[in-house]
């Protein structure tokens, strides 16, 4: 497995919708167990394949043991579908292709999504609360989405306006423009 690098807002390949995924391999396993891995390493608690540059319909997800539960909800998804979706929640929401940008975002409550594993077997899986927004953050950056696009205009405003005053601030300092990563965890 590959840590891969995480592209940020600027790549055009963020705004680009990603193709269905047709053949069900190893490259496709080990691609997924590429994603989960960048994504353990970013701390983020989700990662599409455009985020990596690749323009594939999946993402990964890993919200961690619930230490009340035990419940793990992890896993890569191929191709998905959010069948259902219900209620509303707002909360702060973050990207890892935005790193150290957190504003508050509405999403569903709860949905039901619907595809793969990189075997190529169903899912039919339910997320309530953070789960249910991981998955509608991801599925959106397959679709070409960024969640500042799903930002009230002031807020959006407001989001462009720090990022590229990060980027002027981290230029100054002798960076790279689009080359660093950081960011608190867990972004999405």
């Amino acid at each position: 497995m590959a840590i891969l690098e995480i592209r940020l807002y600027g790549d055009p390949v963020l705004k680009e919708r990603s193709v269905e995924v047709a053949t069900f391999d190893r490259a496709l396993a080990r691609f997924g167990g590429d994603l989960m891995e960048t994504m353990h390493a970013a701390s983020g608690v989700g990662l599409a394949a455009p985020q990596v540059g690749v323009l594939r319909r999946m993402f990964a997800y890993d919200l961690g043991a619930d230490p009340g539960t035990g419940e793990h909800p992890h896993g890569v998804v191929v191709n998905p579908v959010i069948v259902s979706s219900e209620g509303e929640q707002t909360g702060d929401e973050g990207c890892l292709s935005f790193p150290g940008l957190y504003y508050e975002c509405t999403r569903a409550m709860s949905v039901r999504v619907t595809g793969a594993d990189v075997a190529g077997q169903p899912l039919d899986l339910t997320g309530d609360g953070l789960l249910a927004s991981v998955f509608q953050h991801e599925i959106d950056h397959l679709d070409g989405v960024l969640f500042i696009d799903r930002l009230p205009r002031g807020e959006r405003k407001k989001a462009m306006r720090a990022w590229r005053e990060r980027e002027h601030d981290l230029e100054l300092h002798g960076a790279e423009p689009h080359l660093h990563l950081g960011g608190r965890a867990p972004a999405i």
